[in-house]
């Protein structure tokens, strides 16, 4: 089965922001790793008519409705491909949630071939397959406009010349390409219309600034302004949001490059961050959502105080975020709460205690006022992985859900956008062992021990295994 795109290595981008050096380079010091068989693309070849609508539209959601709820990016493996009955069974799976889950996908890599591999003509076939299997899934349907054509970054054009080295995908279009890149998100917009949701770029790839060490604010945002006012011309009900940028934390010791706020036992935020994010808010065009990324760990990969407690960044930024945008919803394009290794696997935790560090992670980010939120999904081409949503479709027996999936179901079924949360009370020799959150129907309680606990929650005393999460009816 032929492969498109290409994971990224977040990581390698936290670094390079801390040690002030380009992604390119730190690129090149670390891998640069050409996969030929990851290129994307259409067996019918490309076409000239890429702003022609694709398939059958779903109604797409009422103007203004700018939150979309708790859902999963696809990744470079997903299940649009595979044996049949497990590609089945995961589209069955998914249709069968109580609420269905917003999917992002974006445009070139993670699954997306190359989408202009020459200037004015088009190659969506990967992109179709994936819009239509969240179509068919029943999900709010999420693109994010990253990344860019090569001929748009100084490489050569036609899609036998694409470059899917890390190095490449991860480089921003040159400012001479930005009208470009703007009529290429209108094309995209034009072909899925039922698409009323746009990230613009992913992680201020490729905006680096090495002279001054900081982010290139200043070319993301002038991207963004001209990606923002060519999707309105395309429809002005399109939800446009940004800047998508990494919110990275360094240990509570470190002095030098940190900001006064946001901080606490989890550690203190890298300036530079919150620099590019005022920048952004300040001077962008517009905006319907408010989006970032970011991990409760530092980027030393470190869980300060403990996994649980690191957890609080997450509601400490989105507090920070949300004081800074007028209202707007805040959106977490990724979240992570579990580091990885060197390959960015996550199989150090049992499935309870990763299952019970999510949960509380997701109740984090809500306390802080954050209204979505996409768990990136590490799927593999093959096998089962530690928090993968289902197993792999290129099984016989693939597209079976995992526990991550049932949490992210759930949680998102039961806290909806416009949800009202309301207090709970915890006894207090409970409080210090479990998370809770809770609104008029549902109670979720979570156990931060990897012990059994009898706990009293809501007036409801009850027992709960070590890492234990339940769910209470009020």
């Amino acid at each position: 089965m032929r492969r498109h795109g290409w994971n990224s290595d977040t990581r390698k981008w936290r670094l390079a922001a801390l040690l002030g050096v380009g992604a390119a380079a730190l690129a090149l010091v670390l891998t640069v790793l050409t996969l030929p068989d990851e290129r994307g693309g259409s067996t019918a070849g490309t076409t000239r008519d890429g702003d022609k609508v694709h398939g059958t539209p779903v109604a797409p959601p009422p103007p203004g409705q700018a939150e979309v709820g708790w859902g999963f990016t696809h990744t470079q493996h997903s299940a649009d491909q595979g044996e049949d009955a497990a590609v089945a069974r995961a589209e069955k799976l998914l249709k069968g949630k109580p609420r269905p889950l917003p999917q992002v996908q974006h445009i070139m890599g993670w699954g997306s071939g190359n989408p202009e591999p020459v200037k004015g003509r088009y190659d969506f076939g990967a992109m179709d397959r994936r819009i239509d299997f969240i179509r068919a899934t029943g999900g709010t349907p999420v693109v994010t406009l990253c990344c860019a054509p090569d001929w748009m970054k100084g490489g050569k054009s036609g899609s036998d010349n694409t470059n899917w080295s890390k190095t490449s995908l991860e480089t921003a279009p040159e400012p001479e390409h930005f009208d470009d890149f703007a009529r290429l998100a209108a094309t995209v917009a034009k072909r899925y219309p039922d698409v009323r949701h746009f990230i613009v770029w992913n992680e201020l790839k490729g905006f680096w600034n090495s002279t001054e060490h900081r982010w290139d604010y200043e070319g993301y945002t002038e991207l963004y302004n001209r990606v923002y006012a060519a999707l309105k011309a395309v429809n002005k009900d399109i939800m446009v949001g940004g800047p998508y940028v990494v919110m990275n934390s360094v240990d509570p010791r470190q002095t030098d490059g940190v900001a006064k706020e946001p901080k606490g036992p989890w550690g203190r935020m890298d300036q530079r961050s919150l620099d590019a994010f005022d920048y952004w808010n300040e001077n962008k065009k517009g905006a319907d959502f408010v989006v970032v990324d970011g991990a409760s760990y530092t980027v030393d990969d470190e869980l300060i105080p403990d996994e649980f407690g690191a957890a609080d960044k997450l509601t400490d930024v989105s507090s920070w975020l949300r004081e800074r945008t007028e209202g707007l919803p805040l959106w977490w394009a990724e979240y992570y709460v579990e580091p990885g290794d060197a390959k960015d696997n996550r199989d150090d935790w049992s499935e309870a205690h990763r299952v019970a560090v999510h949960a509380s992670g997701l109740i984090a980010l809500v306390r802080g006022g954050a209204t979505s939120g996409f768990y990136w999904n590490p799927q593999k081409s093959s096998g089962d992985c530690a928090g993968c949503l289902w197993n792999s479709t290129q099984q016989a027996g693939g597209g079976r859900g995992e526990p991550i999936l049932d949490l992210l179901a759930r949680f998102s079924a039961a806290f909806p956008p416009g949800t009202t949360y309301e207090k709970v009370t915890v006894a207090d020799d409970d409080v210090p062992n479990v998370r809770v959150l809770a609104d008029d129907k549902t109670v979720l309680v979570v156990n931060t021990l990897d012990r059994p606990i009898s706990a009293k929650v809501d007036g409801k005393r009850f027992d709960l295994a070590g890492y234990g999460v339940k769910w209470l009816d009020r």
